[in-house]
C-alpha cells in the first residue's frame, strides 16, 4: 500500500485533533484501548458527542489547556492506504511546530472555524504549504454544524481563500474546499446528509485518491552516506558507495560525477540489499560500485550533470527562523544539507515576510522566532545546493548554531 504523509494545522481550537480522531473512527482505525479512551474521557466531560480530541492530545498539559501544543505523530492504515498524520499546534508562537510538521509530509490539510472565516494563521499555515511547495493543500472548513450548514457561509469563506492564493505567485498546488463536522462526522469519511448542496468529494476521498507526482525527473543527486569496503569469499575487493537518491534515476552503465572532486565514473552496479538492479529511483536507499577507483567519502554528492549554480557559496534563501535566541549577523552557523556540510554566515536579512501580506516587504537586521525572512548566506565551501522550486529534495537546508549546537533555522535557496 503506498503512504501518505499529512500535516494538519489551523488555528487554535479549531478541531485538527478532533477531525483526527474521526477520521480515524469513521475507518475503523482506532484500537479497542483508544475507543474506551474516547468514551470514559466524553462521560467524564459530560459531552453529547464522542469527546476524539483525546486521541492525539496525548500530553498532560494539552489535555488539561485542551489545546495541542507539540507536533503528534499518527500512523494507522485503512482497507487500501497507510497515513502518517502529523499534528501541528495552532499557536502563532507554535509555527516552528508547523514547519516541522510539514517539512515531510505530501499534503496539508489546514483547518478554518466555519464562525470565523481566514485568520491570521489560516495565511501562514497557507503560505509555509506552498513555501515547502506540498504536492497538494485540503482547506476543510469545519464547524459547519454551528452555523447550520450554511451554503453561504461555505461560499463566502470558499471565495476569501480564493482571493489568497490568487495573491501569490502561480503554483503547480492541488487545492481542495470541503465543508466538514468533525465533530458530527460530516464529509469526514460520509457524505453529509446535513448538506445536500455539496456534491463534491469527501476528505476520505481527496485523501485516498491522492497521488504522488514522480520525480524520476528531476536531475540525479545523491548523498554518498556510507563507504563500504568489503573483503571475503564472495565479496573480493569489494568497494561501495551507499545512500538514498534524493532525486532522479540512476542505471547500470551511467556516468556519474563525483562532487566536489568533479571525477567521474561509470555505474557497473546498483545493489539494493541482497538484490542487484539494473535501475534505481528517488527514495531508493542504494550502493553504487563504480569502474574507477575513486577517492570517495562520506559528504560527497554523486551527480550526472555539473552545472554553475552547484558551486555558488553566495547563496539566496527564505529561511524559518526556530531558535529562541535571535539571529546574529556576526556569528558563524553550520549549514546542512543531507550529509553535506560548511560553516557560513547570514551576510543580510533582505527583509521579513509576512504571510499575511506577502507583497509587503519589512526592511529589518534581527529575526526572532517564527519569523520568515529572505536572506543570503555566505558559505566557506559550496554544498551543492539546487533551487528549491526546481528540486525540493536538493534545494533544503538547516542551519545549526556553532556554540549550542542546536537547530536555529530551516531554509529553501531560492
Amino acid at each position: 500500500m503506498e503512504l501518505l504523509k499529512i500535516n494538519t494545522a489551523g488555528s487554535v481550537d479549531d478541531g485538527k485533533s478532533t477531525l483526527i480522531g474521526r477520521f480515524l473512527y469513521d475507518n475503523n482505525a482506532l484500537t479497542i484501548e483508544q475507543e474506551e479512551l474516547v468514551r470514559r474521557k466524553t462521560k467524564e466531560k459530560g459531552l453529547e458527542d464522542l469527546d476524539f480530541s483525546v486521541i492525539t492530545d496525548g500530553l498532560i498539559a494539552e489535555r488539561e489547556q485542551g489545546i495541542t501544543i507539540d507536533v503528534a505523530h499518527i500512523y494507522f492504515s485503512s482497507a487500501t492506504r497507510k497515513f502518517i498524520i502529523a499534528d501541528s499546534p495552532g499557536h502563532i508562537e507554535y509555527t516552528r511546530n508547523m514547519v516541522t510538521g510539514a517539512s515531510n509530509s505530501d499534503l496539508s490539510i489546514i483547518l478554518i472555524d466555519a464562525r470565523k472565516g481566514l485568520l491570521e494563521q489560516t495565511h501562514r499555515h497557507y503560505f509555509i504549504s506552498r513555501m515547502l511547495r506540498l504536492q497538494s493543500v485540503v482547506f476543510c472548513i469545519n464547524k459547519m454544524d454551528l452555523v447550520n450548514y450554511s451554503e453561504d457561509v461555505f461560499l463566502q469563506i470558499a471565495s476569501d481563500i480564493d482571493k489568497m492564493i490568487k495573491q501569490l505567485d502561480p503554483l503547480q498546488q492541488d487545492i481542495a474546499i470541503i465543508p466538514i463536522s468533525s465533530l458530527k462526522g460530516d464529509n469526514v469519511v460520509y457524505a453529509s446528509k446535513n448538506m445536500p448542496w455539496y456534491k463534491e468529494a469527501t476528505l476520505s476521498d481527496v485523501l485516498h485518491g491522492f497521488s504522488k507526482r514522480v520525480e524520476d525527473t528531476k536531475p540525479f543527486r545523491m548523498d554518498v552516506q556510507q563507504v563500504y569496503h568489503v573483503q571475503n569469499e564472495e565479496f573480493v575487493d569489494y568497494r561501495a558507495y551507499a545512500g538514498r537518491i534524493n532525486s532522479g534515476s540512476v542505471k547500470v552503465g551511467d556516468l556519474l560525477t563525483i562532487l566536489p572532486s568533479c571525477k567521474s565514473s561509470e555505474v557497473v552496479e546498483i545493489r539494493k540489499f541482497t538484490s542487484t538492479l539494473e535501475e534505481a529511483h528517488a527514495g531508493d536507499s542504494i550502493q553504487i560500485r563504480l569502474k574507477d577507483d575513486i577517492d570517495i567519502s562520506r559528504g560527497m554528492l554523486f551527480v550526472k550533470e555539473t552545472k554553475e549554480s552547484l558551486f555558488e557559496k553566495e547563496v539566496q534563501a527564505r529561511i524559518v527562523w526556530l531558535d529562541e535566541k535571535q539571529a546574529n549577523l556576526a556569528s558563524k552557523y553550520h549549514i546542512q544539507s543531507g550529509s553535506r556540510t560548511t560553516v557560513c554566515k547570514i551576510q543580510q536579512i533582505q527583509h521579513l515576510i509576512k504571510p499575511e501580506s506577502p507583497l509587503e516587504k519589512i526592511e529589518t537586521h534581527e529575526m526572532a522566532l517564527n519569523a520568515i525572512a529572505l536572506v543570503k548566506l555566505k558559505l566557506a565551501n559550496p554544498i551543492y545546493l539546487d533551487a528549491f522550486a526546481e528540486n525540493k529534495s536538493n534545494g533544503a537546508f538547516i542551519l545549526i548554531d556553532a556554540q549550542t549546537n542546536n537547530t536555529v533555522a530551516v531554509g529553501f535557496v531560492e
